[in-house]
């Protein structure tokens, strides 16, 4: 596996780039505005595709890479379900997984420092976010925090980890990088508590100034999404209540770019074909299945995802590629069951 901690200086935000191997696809969690660059130069030394970048909330401290290595690279956006950002390409529930080719993490709703606040989960090692620092534990004082949230996140959750279990936070101020849930268990000052009163007593009681960022960070953050309205604008897109009109109609052909555990949960629009987002490329040049298939049978080809983020760009790549009938649903399957959209499971 290639793992690489990247550290931003003036935030004190860690930022962990992930693959199984060189050439393969990769992940980022938690990546920061300024450090992209730094980022994508990385990427190509190690001769790997990004196809997820992965916040585990909504950060008050720093602005979000997210919008920024999608734009450059057209990977996809993830957050938690909870999130308040505008555009997010997928959003995880508690017990979902998070995959790239050849790895495989588990999702855990961890909940207290912010309400969308969530932790990964590897066989040696968890991302915990805020939730869960090196000797320290994340803030709870404000983005709807929950000090007795956090201690059943903390307790009932990530303590019932194997010891052993590495612990890689989003932030550290002191220098450390690494811990393990025994360690944190035995040594974190926040932790040796004997019930949750007096956990939520001790971080009611912080006193902890507001964070430098926290006025710019989180708005900015709270807009990260691709601007849908644009690719409208082109005449690229239809709403969900068009969409309906156009279901069953032999000249159009329903493109699902979800991944096979959002269709699973969220069910598929009748007759849709499944070309996963990360294939798409391979599907539109000349050769592949959506280019014969434009072609060969003059189908209206009309993009879907679970919130119209992977199709705007699916349209646009598609545009490039000279199919000229690509169109998408604004909004994805979210607008789809706004508008009493049929469900296949």
């Amino acid at each position: 596996m290639i793992f690489r901690q990247l550290f931003d200086s003036v935030s004190g935000t860690y930022s962990y780039l992930l693959a199984s191997r060189r050439g393969g696809e990769a992940m980022i969690f938690d990546p920061v505005l300024e450090k992209v660059d730094r980022y994508l130069q990385l990427v190509r030394e190690l001769d790997l595709k990004l196809v997820k970048a992965v916040d585990t909330h909504l950060h008050a401290d720093h602005i979000t890479g997210l919008g920024a290595l999608r734009d450059r690279t057209h990977c996809i956006t993830v957050m938690g379900e909870q999130t308040k950002a505008d555009v997010v390409s997928m959003r995880l529930g508690d017990g979902d997984r998070l995959t790239i080719e050849g790895l495989s993490l588990d999702v855990i709703y961890t909940p207290g420092h912010t309400d969308d606040s969530y932790s990964f989960v590897m066989p040696d090692r968890v991302f915990t976010g805020d939730t869960l620092l090196i000797r320290g534990t994340g803030r709870t004082d404000f983005q709807n925090g929950d000090a007795r949230q956090q201690y059943e996140s903390i307790f009932g959750r990530l303590l019932k980890l194997p010891d052993a279990t590495m612990v890689y936070p989003a932030h550290d101020y002191k220098g450390d990088t690494v811990s393990t849930i025994g360690e944190e268990k035995a040594f974190n000052p926040r932790l040796q508590v004997k019930s949750v009163d007096e956990y939520v007593e001790l971080m009611n009681n912080l006193k902890l100034g507001n964070p430098k960022m926290m006025d710019v960070a989180v708005p900015a953050n709270m807009k990260v999404g691709l601007a849908q309205e644009q690719i409208a604008r082109r005449g690229w897109a239809v709403d969900a209540p068009q969409a309906l009109t156009l279901v069953g109609r032999t000249d159009v052909a329903l493109i699902d770019l979800r991944e096979h555990t959002e269709r699973e949960r969220h069910g598929m629009i009748p007759g849709s074909l499944h070309v996963p987002y990360p294939t798409l490329q391979e599907s539109i040049r000349s050769g592949g299945m959506l280019h014969e298939l434009a072609r060969s049978t003059s189908k209206r080809i009309l993009f879907y995802c679970a919130f119209g983020e992977r199709s705007a760009m699916a349209v646009q790549a598609a545009q490039d590629a000279g199919l000229a009938s690509a169109c998408h649903i604004q909004g994805g399957i979210d607008a789809w069951k706004k508008a009493d959209g049929p469900r296949a499971h």
